[in-house]
């Protein structure tokens, strides 16, 4: 009983061992041998099966193929083919690999490149294009614009001069007639007190200047006209004469040098008496007081400061 047992065992292990070279066998000349080997397969496999019949053996993993395909190759087969299956996905992801670039995609996505730049820069130059239209349009009403503004400063201009004109001719009008008519000029008193540097500059900007009396017959009616405009008080009033240039050196407005004078000078009842404190002759001031001021009272001359704040009285030429 064991010799047959024994004798059973190697049959299996021969057959095992003749199923695995008929495998290889179909592995190598599967192209050539096709049929035959099919054949010569299945009809082993049926003996395998018979045979375990016989001796009672249990059905090996081979049974799972009830067909009997070549897929069931005895206790080992499925076992393989599933390592296959296994390696099979495993090697899945390698078996198919994302193909690399050719020249061809490479010159296709530089000229796609190319081509949104292109597109890319004429829209700059549109976008340059709009930027240089509005700049031409905005130089020409900034051009526009400096020509109006030149215009009106012209304009502004032209009208200041009118109005310096028309104020210079008011001025002369109202000195004729509201103030002293004298040959061919004539004399107007402000009340206004300034400096005589102020002073002058209000009598030239109405078309005159400080008054300058030529000679001794125009100095003594002006004396009248001071002396009847602010009687019963003595206000000195502004000349335009004054030695601000060199001392005692003394000028008219005009730079004209001065050729007669009607300094004040003090009260004598005895001879060789000092002059009175309060009324010394002049000019006394020396360089501190430089401008000349005509007294309403007698007409006398007095030196002050210019800086001094008085009534003033100017000429205007007929």
């Amino acid at each position: 009983m064991q010799a047959a047992w024994f004798l059973g065992a190697l049959v299996v292990l021969q057959l095992l061992g003749f199923g695995y070279g008929a495998q290889g066998i179909q592995r190598g000349w599967e192209g050539a041998w096709g049929g035959a080997q099919d054949e010569e397969q299945e009809r082993e496999a049926l003996m395998l099966k018979h045979l375990q019949e016989a001796l009672g053996l249990p059905a090996g993993r081979g049974d799972a193929n009830p067909e009997g395909t070549p897929g069931s190759k005895g206790a080992w087969g499925p076992a393989e083919e599933d390592l296959r299956g296994e390696e099979g996905e495993e090697a899945a992801p390698s078996s198919s690999p994302s193909p690399s670039p050719t020249s061809e995609d490479t010159i296709t996505y530089i000229l796609g490149r190319l081509a949104g730049l292109d597109a890319s820069l004429h829209q700059l130059h549109v976008r340059l294009h709009a930027l240089d239209t509005r700049m031409v349009e905005l130089n020409r009403g900034l051009r526009q614009l400096r020509e109006a503004a030149g215009d009106t400063q012209d304009a502004l201009q032209a009208l200041q001069e009118s109005q310096s004109r028309a104020e210079r001719d008011h001025g002369r009008l109202e000195g004729c007639l509201k103030g002293l008519r004298l040959g061919h000029k004539c004399f107007l008193l402000s009340r206004d007190f300034e400096a005589q540097a102020a002073a002058q500059a209000r009598c030239v900007a109405r078309g005159g200047s400080l008054a300058q009396p030529a000679d001794r017959q125009q100095m003594e009616a002006l004396g009248r006209y001071l002396r009847a405009a602010l009687a019963p008080y003595n206000w000195p009033v502004w000349l335009g004469v004054h030695d601000r240039r060199a001392e005692g050196l003394y000028l008219f407005e005009n730079g004209q040098r001065v050729s007669f004078f009607a300094w004040h000078r003090a009260p004598r009842p005895e001879p060789r008496a000092p002059a009175p404190a309060l009324s010394p002759d002049q000019p006394n001031g020396g360089a501190q007081e430089n401008c000349v001021a005509q007294a309403s009272d007698d007409g006398s001359w007095w030196d002050h400061d210019c800086e001094r704040r008085l009534y003033y009285v100017c000429e205007f030429p007929l």
